[in-house]
């Protein structure tokens, strides 16, 4: 967790866990990040090496690729791989630029 903190801090964007409190979420863009859940591996009947499935959710109100190839050029740095899809949520106007990986409980 603590490096995903660090990942956090190193994107330069205001971020909170799963969800900004009503009423305070910052003028875009920003980060959300959360554990859906993990991806652990069983040896002899226990989670023998534990996995979290991080989302990182970027969040902006027009497209920007450099702000995007910021995010990609932080997770490269610390060595993840990742998948990445993008959404346009209507109802917000801002796009969800999501990044999918695991990382080492």
């Amino acid at each position: 967790m603590d490096e995903l903190l660090q990942i956090m801090q190193e994107l330069s964007l205001p971020f909170a866990y799963d969800h900004f409190a009503e009423g305070e979420s910052p003028e875009p863009p920003f980060v959300v990040y959360l554990i859906p859940g993990n991806n652990n591996f069983a040896a002899d009947g226990i989670a023998y090496y534990k996995i979290n499935e991080v989302h990182i959710e970027l969040y902006t109100d027009k497209k920007d690729p450099q702000l995007e190839a910021q995010v990609e050029a932080v997770l490269d740095q610390h060595g993840i791989f990742y998948d990445k899809t993008e959404t346009w949520i209507e109802s917000e106007k801002l796009y969800e630029i999501l990044f999918i990986f695991d990382m080492e409980a």
